[in-house]
């Protein structure tokens, strides 16, 4: 008898270990990664795409195509960003920059609200480091699309 409880106990034990990481909400997931500095002298970020680059789908509002123009601006600030959608897990992203070298940016309400976020706070003088803290407290939700490519 003690031992099916033991073996029940261990059982259950090992099911909840291996379980554990499904059972996780996205907010347990962690910062997404970002680049702690800028990048190095000399190298040479994968370009920003320009808004005549973006079409249908990816430009029909004009925050996209606007939030674009913005991005080309602060290639090394976006750089140095997490971003919250979670694209460094399933596309191989690995800070916001990412998401403006390519459409994703344009599709992604969450990509778009943290760079404008991350614009109005360099304009602001806001350090990337700064600009990190407010993006990881949750500061970039408060953006409205809405109105967001009226931000110069």
């Amino acid at each position: 008898m003690r031992t099916r409880v033991f073996a029940s106990a261990v059982l259950f034990l090992m099911v909840t270990v291996v379980s554990a990481p499904w059972l996780q909400s996205e907010s347990d997931q962690g910062v997404p990664h970002f680049n702690a500095a800028p990048p190095a002298k000399g190298t040479e970020l994968p370009p920003i795409l320009t808004k005549d680059q973006l079409w249908g789908a990816n430009a029909q509002f004009p925050y996209q195509t606007h939030a674009y123009e913005l991005a080309a601006k602060i290639p090394r600030v976006i750089y140095q960003q997490p971003c919250y959608c979670y694209c460094d897990r399933g596309m191989g992203h690995n800070s916001l920059h990412s998401c403006f070298a390519g459409t994703h940016g344009a599709e992604c309400a969450t990509c778009l609200k943290e760079l404008y976020y991350t614009y109005a706070m360099h304009k602001q003088g806001k350090t990337a480091r700064e600009i990190r803290a407010g993006i990881i407290k949750g500061d970039w939700k408060a953006v409205d699309l809405a109105t967001a490519a009226s931000i110069e």
